[in-house]
């Protein structure tokens, strides 16, 4: 499977899983789903102590048993627990729910009321103990990254974890051309959106056929088509995770990528950065 930097870090496959909401899915499944996405190689896995709190944890527990070294295992506190002392605290019940000793990435969860400086010194203190390799964000617009820059200083923030599929391209605009020119992953969440895929779209269709997938492969592979790119879309079904990854070694062509900025087109620049 296609891999590449991340941020700072070692390569990582470009198509993930995540799981959010994963706790009102069949257990069983949701356990294979993400042992069939390790089994192809989708070895980045994304929860967060928000989801089902903390029971998605223990489900991704389950089925990473046995095979943590495989894992590129990333997950989030939530601002409320980000003070100094609390995003340690939240970070060692995380690890517990995970069974394991440590996370490769920690992420903040979006901006909240503790004062950054106070979560990034948590984090570093994480890296120091070895309870994580690494720290990032999620859900932050160039200002908060600048911020998180100024506090931290160049090559410590490994990615910034935001909304992104084919209908909310805003990252587009500031978001994606500031991560590059600062070495930081950009994770995708929610890779398909919320409504209805538009699985029946005619230049969907068209490349799906030309390229020999299905429709959600050509999305996933647009979205990762540049070098900062990743995704993680959420499946609890096995056969869905496998062809998830299918995209990640699919490379569209001039012409794909043509058809796609037509079909859905970049739009104007969004007055804040888009969120669930």
């Amino acid at each position: 499977m296609r891999a590449r930097p991340f941020g700072p870090l070692g390569p990582v496959p470009v198509v993930g899983i995540g799981t959010w909401n994963m706790e009102r899915d069949d257990r069983r499944s949701a356990v294979a789903a993400i042992r069939a996405a390790l089994d192809v190689g989708a070895r980045h896995v994304d929860t967060a102590e928000l989801y089902g709190e903390g029971r998605v944890e223990e489900i991704v527990a389950e089925a990473i048993e046995g095979r943590r070294d495989e894992v590129f295992l990333v997950s989030k506190v939530l601002p409320q627990n980000a003070s100094r002392e609390g995003a340690v605290r939240a970070c060692e019940r995380s690890l517990r729910r995970l069974r394991t000793d440590r996370l490769d990435v920690y992420l903040l969860h979006w901006p909240g009321p503790h004062p950054l400086e106070e979560t990034i010194e948590a984090f570093e203190a994480l890296v120091r103990a070895g309870k994580i390799r690494a720290w990032g964000v999620s859900n932050f617009d160039v200002e908060d990254l600048e911020r998180a820059l100024a506090i931290a200083g160049p090559g410590r923030i490994a990615c910034n974890q935001v909304l992104y599929h084919l209908r909310e391209r805003g990252i587009e605009h500031r978001v994606v051309p500031w991560c590059e020119a600062h070495g930081v992953a950009v994770t995708g969440y929610t890779p398909f959106g919320r409504g209805p895929f538009p699985e029946s779209h005619p230049v969907l269709g068209a490349l799906a056929r030309k390229h020999g997938v299905e429709p959600r492969t050509i999305a996933l592979a647009f979205l990762v088509r540049r070098p900062s790119l990743f995704a993680i879309p959420k499946t609890s079904t096995p056969d869905r995770a496998r062809r998830n990854a299918a995209a990640a070694d699919l490379t569209l062509d001039a012409d794909d990528l043509e058809a796609l900025e037509r079909a859905f087109p970049l739009g104007p620049p969004p007055r804040t950065l888009p969120t669930l």
